[in-house]
């Protein structure tokens, strides 16, 4: 994990031992969001077994007291799946550190979508923010993707590598990204490798299969993967207790996908 003592404070939420259970619950403004209804008294339940989350504007001021002492990755754009014939924009900033550093974040988090249509932008736009941090000592995530969210046929281990490094070789201190759709452990391990930075997988749309979930969890550990950042498999779960217990075992104490699945049913 990064030692740069520019972002002392910042990472010691997040990282523990250099790993990290993340809970996305920044998805208000992409799709509806049964399960969140009521984020507080969510992060409330699953505080014990979450290191940090990620939260847009208004849900960051309105849960301030329940996130205390918890990492806060502030979401500085705002980003939209194709919807009918809307135009795909995919990620377009919104917000600055200095919104971020308002609601109390200890990092931001933005989208980066290699080879999308408006690549030009969405590449400035993370390289602007990039500076931006550095100035203000806060780190910074990228969230990056090939093409845009919701494309896993375009997430072969290649197009992720590129996806990952390009990320890297912009300044981000952390890179999210998805597993590739049918990658061995080995693939995925050459990607972290490569990547310069430590690499955080997301669990993307909710399976509604604990075992492919933790099976996906433990090959990205496996391969080196610094933690996950995990949203709907957790939150839309009939048991996100459950399933954050499981994710923190998996992470902090290398259990098993055997393991996983019986601390799971423990609770279920």
């Amino acid at each position: 994990m990064t030692e740069d003592p520019h972002f002392n404070g910042h990472w010691e939420e997040f990282f523990k031992e250099g790993k990290t259970v993340i809970l996305p619950i920044d998805h208000g403004t992409v799709i509806p969001v049964p399960g969140l209804e009521d984020p507080a008294a969510l992060i409330e339940e699953l505080n014990p077994h979450v290191d940090g989350y990620v939260v847009n504007y208004g849900v960051g001021r309105a849960c301030s007291e329940v996130l205390s002492g918890k990492g806060v990755c502030f979401r500085t754009d705002l980003y939209k799946p194709v919807h009918g014939d809307n135009p795909d924009k995919g990620s377009y900033r919104a917000f600055s550190v200095d919104d971020g550093m308002q609601v109390g974040a200890n990092a931001v988090m933005n989208m980066c979508y290699p080879h999308h249509q408006e690549e030009d932008r969405i590449f400035r736009e993370c390289a602007s923010l990039v500076s931006e941090c550095s100035e203000a000592g806060i780190p910074v995530i990228l969230e990056s993707l090939p093409y845009g969210i919701g494309y896993p046929d375009h997430y072969t281990p290649e197009n992720i590598s590129f996806a990952a490094r390009i990320a890297a070789e912009i300044g981000a201190d952390v890179v999210k990204t998805a597993y590739p759709t049918g990658g061995s452990v080995d693939e995925f391990k050459a990607i972290v490798d490569s990547c310069l930075v430590p690499v955080v997988v997301l669990g993307g749309a909710a399976m509604g299969d604990d075992r492919a979930l933790f099976q996906m969890v433990r090959d990205a550990m496996d391969a080196g993967a610094s933690g996950v950042a995990v949203g709907r498999n957790v939150w839309q779960h009939a048991s996100p207790m459950g399933i954050a217990r499981s994710l923190n075992a998996m992470v902090h104490e290398d259990a098993s996908v055997e393991s996983a699945l019986k601390l799971l049913a423990e609770v279920a």
